[in-house]
């Protein structure tokens, strides 16, 4: 039997991490980590066994679809699985924070993935029967104030997904797509949600994503919203469309909108290079 090789973006925390270490328990698998913190990335590689590599990149890098595919080419040769991960939010209404905010979370959320599956794509044809997953988001069906510009990247992200596996299924190569509620990691803690009684039930685990991705790539299913009542609030946009717009322009839809981990780190970052007074 020959390797299972399996590459997951933003695999330093969170659902990245959690996939990283379910899909290490599958046979012969192989596991290629991707991120920009190379600590995490080292001491995840150690614990999941020899046959696991790592590579420290920023996705928005000019060079990082180049190098993550060199990687690839010279430690494994092959790949089975490209798990299209990483991404992050900032929180801005676009009267705020205008087109420079949805310019960087698409240039992440969007772009980002599209360069690494162009580079990856003729290992992944060669490999066939192969996949791709994309991890979206329940955002990237319904939008609500104050997340356009991560709605937006992550619509794009479904649209592009649907697209890609009509072309590539000729090929052998299957492509899924998982969506996410809310779930509770670095990036997107949802502590508003979780300290709330009432709101905490809506909020899931990173590790409930990762079988959900498993399932998406190497079960090769379609689709799958995590969790699954989630795929509700897409049919009601459809058939009701009147009804979400209401919902979502209430106090209901700006209590969804959490406080991210990119937010955070950028308000530390104003506070270190403020005057101090």
């Amino acid at each position: 039997m020959s390797d299972t090789v399996i590459l997951i973006t933003g695999a330093s925390s969170g659902i990245g991490e959690s996939a990283a270490r379910l899909l290490a328990t599958e046979p012969q698998a192989r596991l290629i980590l991707v991120a920009r913190r190379e600590e995490r990335l080292r001491a995840l590689a150690s614990e999941l066994g020899p046959g696991t590599t790592w590579v420290a990149a920023d996705l928005v890098d000019d060079d990082a679809p180049g190098r993550i595919r060199a990687h690839v080419e010279e430690h494994h040769g092959r790949l089975d699985l490209l798990v299209n991960n990483a991404g992050a939010a900032w929180r801005a209404r676009f009267s705020e924070g205008g087109y420079a905010n949805v310019k960087r979370t698409m240039e992440l959320n969007f772009d980002a993935q599209v360069r690494l599956t162009e580079a990856l794509l003729p290992l992944l044809r060669r490999s066939a029967p192969s996949a791709v997953v994309n991890v979206g988001s329940t955002a990237g069906r319904v939008a609500r104030p104050g997340s356009g510009a991560y709605s937006a990247s992550k619509f794009a992200l479904a649209g592009w997904s649907d697209a890609l596996w009509a072309e590539e299924r000729d090929h052998g190569v299957h492509v899924g797509l998982v969506q996410p509620g809310f779930i509770a990691t670095e990036g997107f803690p949802a502590q508003e949600l979780v300290a709330n009684p009432w709101t905490r039930w809506l909020v899931s685990t990173p590790e409930t994503v990762a079988r959900a991705i498993r399932d998406a790539g190497l079960r090769r299913r379609a689709e799958r919203y995590v969790p699954r009542p989630y795929g509700a609030i897409a049919v009601v946009r459809h058939v009701a469309p009147w009804l979400l717009r209401r919902v979502i322009g209430g106090a209901a839809g700006g209590a969804m909108v959490t406080r991210t981990g990119a937010d955070a780190a950028e308000a530390r970052s104003q506070e270190s290079t403020s005057p101090q007074g």
